[in-house]
């Protein structure tokens, strides 16, 4: 089979090749999936660029997320799988072989059926943007009658998360950096859009609602805008994390949250357990088939072109998702 691959970690342009690599077949319990795209995450990046450690495999096959069709299945698996069309999660989580390539096996539970309604390419943008930002909007229940801001409301995960957020029933309060992406912002739904280089955002949130503050807060930089957060947050609120690229390492103000009765939820889309893996996948394919769900595809590239779709993602010039178009 055809598949970007890389066998050493470093830039993009000098180490992803791509090439014949073995065809592989499925084993028990396992479904083969003829991949049709192949999502691009910031994740993706940092571990051909090393950010995750040394290579631990002599080659590796990136991406996490992809979607395709099931051609054939391991022993223990349904006959009645294959002809499916599935998007899938962690192909590349602690696995050498991912989703860049023309077939990919996996445990027949990571492909999850992906409804007729949806293209290949927006199915490739579901295992880890979709799934992160619907477990950190509501990973703790329905959002009822709450008031929910989303950081970052024009990156992949905040694009999805205002989606969850007002199909949920919340007010959902965002914040970007520039006109292009209000707009964006604005188009998945979000009440209110602050541009936190030309407002304050304290400021802004106190006077839309009425000083009371937020519920939720789906954080995208954790550390960056914590002094922010801990004053526009509600007495009991919530703070679900998935990053904190700018401040990795926060210091914590402990007890003006705990007097605040903060619950910080920390996430890794990856280590998600079976139950929150579950539920979060139900209500992906249910906003799916309702046709509620915007998958906004920012830049497509073809399979020769995997090294451009790294530099596109590790650029952060892209609105939307990057993804690798295989078949």
């Amino acid at each position: 089979m055809r598949a970007a691959y890389y066998e050493s970690i470093g830039p993009a342009s000098d180490v992803i090749r791509v090439g014949e690599r073995p065809t592989p077949h499925p084993g028990p319990g396992e479904v083969r999936i003829r991949i049709h795209a192949s999502g691009v995450n910031p994740s993706d990046v940092k571990a051909r660029a090393g950010a995750r450690g040394a290579l631990a495999y002599p080659y590796v096959i990136p991406h996490s997320d992809g979607a395709g069709v099931v051609d054939a299945i391991g022993s223990g698996v349904s006959p009645s799988r294959v002809g499916e069309r599935v998007w899938t999660w962690n192909a590349a989580w602690r696995r050498s072989f991912g989703t860049c390539a023309e077939f990919v096996c996996l445990p027949s539970q990571q492909a999850i059926a992906l409804p007729l309604n949806t293209e290949f390419d927006a199915g490739a943008c579901l295992g880890i943007p979709a799934m992160t930002a619907c477990h950190a909007a509501l990973g703790d229940g329905p959002l009822t009658g709450q008031t929910v801001l989303v950081t970052g409301g024009a990156g992949a995960v905040g694009h999805y998360a205002i989606q969850f957020a007002k199909w949920s029933g919340a007010q959902v309060i965002t914040t970007v950096s520039g006109a292009s992406k209000s707009q964006h912002a604005k188009s998945a739904g979000a009440d209110h859009v602050i541009n936190y280089r030309e407002q304050n955002v304290v400021a802004v949130i106190k006077e839309l609602t009425a000083g009371a503050g937020v519920d939720r807060i789906v954080e995208v930089e954790f550390g960056g805008n914590l002094t922010v957060s801990n004053q526009v947050l509600k007495v009991g609120g919530v703070i679900a994390a998935y990053g904190s690229m700018a401040i990795p390492a926060p210091q914590l103000p402990f007890y003006p949250m705990m007097f605040n009765h903060t619950t910080l939820h920390l996430l890794l889309v990856y280590a998600l357990g079976d139950k929150q893996r579950q539920s979060a996948c139900r209500l992906i394919s249910d906003a799916l088939k309702s046709g509620i769900l915007i998958n906004h595809i920012g830049a497509r590239f073809a399979l020769d072109e995997t090294a451009q779709a790294h530099v596109a993602v590790e650029s952060g010039s892209v609105i939307g998702n990057v993804v690798v178009t295989v078949n």
